[in-house]
């Protein structure tokens, strides 16, 4: 789809549509191509659980306040 300043201005829901379609919206301004508006690809469906870093301090005991409190210290200290 192409898109002039005005259609942004005025048909904006125009333009939103065009993009819940999947489609690239062509900006002009004064005939001239000034950018591109990209549909943003839908979720990956990714786990939190299945990051590599989750859970790598299981291993550690305690409260987590007193780990929080740990780490937060030095940047206290460092003032």
């Amino acid at each position: 789809m192409k898109a002039t300043i005005v259609d942004l201005r005025y048909k904006m829901n125009d333009v939103l549509k065009a993009l819940d379609r999947k489609e690239e919206v062509t900006i002009l301004y004064r005939g001239k191509v000034k950018g591109r508006l990209v549909p943003v690809s839908g979720r990956t469906g990714a786990r939190v659980k299945d990051h590599p870093l989750f859970g790598i301090n299981r291993d550690r005991k305690g409260p987590v306040l007193d780990e929080m409190n740990r780490i937060r210290e030095a940047r206290v200290h460092d003032i």
